[in-house]
């Protein structure tokens, strides 16, 4: 009978039935199939004045995920992207923005790229949200280069004693980063490093014992 019969492509357990567990711990990929082309074009929608918030949230998402696939990106691509993705700082969705400065520091922008997007990114280390504060002096540190950097330098060694631990810990590990390709820079941060090393909060005290032990 048509009705009792097995279907071959479900999993069979040693007595024949179907084995359930199985098919439960089964999961569909919310990435199956999906196009780097159809992604791109999907990036357009940074560009609109009435921003989704969510659906921007997915783009980038889809984004990461074609980039930790191994999948690159032209230059005429990166570029299209990158500035499409300055277009969301407008937006004050905290998420959102956690996912842009993700974007911005895997596309590891050119520097006339970096002229551009450092503006927007000073303004969040300069403004009163730990959250925007602590990632974008990481993402500043990750893209830009010496002569940018010492810039930038002062509000660096301001963060270090910034009163909030998780934006003070972002610029010492942010150091202990800059070390290998600026070190003569982050030596000039002693004075601050010592100053969090008498931090309260363990996080900080354990991050600032790390890069004074470096610059030694």
């Amino acid at each position: 009978m048509a009705e009792n019969a097995q279907d071959h492509l479900a999993p069979l357990r040693a007595d024949g039935k179907k084995d359930e567990d199985d098919e439960e711990d089964y999961e569909y990929s919310p990435f199956h199939g999906i196009e780097k082309s159809a992604v791109l074009q999907e990036a357009r929608m940074f560009h609109d004045p009435q921003l989704d918030v969510r659906r921007c949230q997915q783009v980038i998402t889809r984004l990461l995920y074609l980039q930790s696939q191994g999948e690159t990106f032209t230059t005429n691509e990166a570029t299209e992207v990158f500035f499409a993705i300055t277009k969301l700082f407008q937006n004050r969705d905290h998420s959102l923005r956690r996912l842009v400065y993700l974007m911005i520091k895997e596309l590891s922008p050119g520097t006339d790229e970096v002229i551009i997007v450092t503006s927007s990114l000073m303004k969040d280390i300069n403004s009163n949200v730990e959250l925007y504060k602590s990632n974008a002096i990481r993402v500043l540190c990750r893209i830009t280069d010496a002569s940018l950097l010492a810039q930038v330098e002062r509000y660096l060694k301001q963060a270090v004693v910034d009163k909030s631990g998780v934006v003070s810990s972002a610029a010492l590990v942010s150091g202990l980063h800059l070390l290998a390709n600026n070190a003569d820079i982050v030596k000039r941060w002693v004075n601050e490093v010592q100053d969090a090393v008498q931090n309260k909060q363990p996080m900080v005290q354990f991050h600032a014992v790390a890069l004074l032990y470096q610059l030694r």
